[in-house]
């Protein structure tokens, strides 16, 4: 005997850009029942999300990531990484799991090319990551450090022997040019 697994179609769940989990358009405030669902949480190879259990699955709507990363943890480790820094970052969800940063657990940053704002990311499963939350990425800025990667100067954070690019430079030097926008705030 062959178990067919139910397709129920879409869900009327979303996960708002803040963590947010909503059922019919109401938040679902049980923590318990967020971490629930998001157990069952899946990606698929088009990108949509999915809830997946033994006897059905359904897509939800997901605004930008189903997890935001609301604290680090920083640590010296003793562990071999093959020559990089001796570092560990560790980040928590908003859901309470724990990911160290790493190979299998990578930093990317997204650049908005029309403002500029960066939009940082780190996998928390496969195929679902924890949007990194504004104050936590302040922290990763703060643990920064300059490296060369293929010619070019870039910032970034290490963590398990692997290093992540995060941003560009700040210029030693600004020149009075740099500042004139900011001069033309008071007008």
């Amino acid at each position: 005997m062959t178990f067919r697994k139910r397709d129920c179609g879409a869900f009327d769940m979303r996960i708002g850009r803040d963590g947010t989990w909503y059922y019919q358009g109401s938040p679902i405030r049980r923590k318990e029942l967020v971490c629930l669902f998001s157990s069952v949480l899946h990606r698929e190879p088009d990108g949509s999300y999915v809830l997946e259990t033994p006897a059905e699955r359904g897509r939800i709507e997901v605004d930008d990531a189903p997890f935001v990363a609301v604290e680090l943890c920083w640590r010296h480790c003793n562990c071999d990484h093959g020559g990089g820094k001796e570092q560990c970052l560790t980040f928590r969800t908003n859901l309470d799991e724990v990911v160290t940063a790493g190979i299998g657990n990578p930093i990317r940053v997204e650049t908005d090319p029309l403002t500029g704002e960066p939009s940082p990311y780190v996998l928390v499963r496969p195929g679902l990551e924890a949007r990194i939350s504004r104050a936590v990425f302040y922290e990763l800025v703060a643990l920064s450090e300059a490296e060369v990667i293929e010619g070019r100067e870039v910032l970034g954070v290490w963590s398990q022997g692997v290093f992540f690019p995060i941003g560009e430079p700040v210029p030693d030097e600004l020149t009075e040019e740099d500042w004139d926008d900011e001069d033309d705030l008071s007008a």
